[in-house]
C-alpha cells in the first residue's frame, strides 16, 4: 500500500477559509489565523502517520480528532484521508454538518 493523501472537502475548505478568515478580521492581523492554519497542517500530519488517533463519530466511517478548540472531522480510506469539516467548539453545536448525505 502506498502513502495516503489528504484529500480536502468543498465544505472543508470553506470552513478552513471562514475560521480563518474570522479570526484575521476579529483581531486586525493574519498572525493568529497563520498560526492556527501551521497548527492543522500539524494535526493532519499526525493523522497521515496514525490515522486511527481520532475517535469516532455518531457517522461509521468518520473520525473527530480534537486540538485546542477545533475538531476535525475526516474519513480514512485505503489511499487517502477525507478532510470532511473543521470544527470549532465554540459555535452552536446544532449548527454542524460533517458531510452531505
Amino acid at each position: 500500500m502506498g502513502k495516503r493523501k489528504i484529500i480536502w472537502s468543498h465544505r472543508a475548505r470553506i470552513k478552513l477559509f471562514q475560521i480563518l478568515e474570522f479570526y484575521a478580521d476579529r483581531n486586525q492581523s493574519k498572525v493568529y489565523s497563520v498560526k492556527l492554519n501551521a497548527a492543522i497542517k500539524k494535526q493532519l500530519s499526525q493523522i497521515l502517520k496514525q490515522p486511527e488517533i481520532g475517535i469516532k463519530s455518531e457517522i461509521e466511517s468518520v473520525r473527530g480528532l480534537v486540538f485546542n478548540n477545533f475538531i476535525i472531522f475526516y474519513e480514512v480510506e485505503p489511499t487517502q484521508i477525507i478532510v470532511h469539516t473543521i470544527w470549532d467548539c465554540r459555535q452552536n453545536p446544532e449548527d454542524l454538518k460533517i458531510i452531505d448525505f
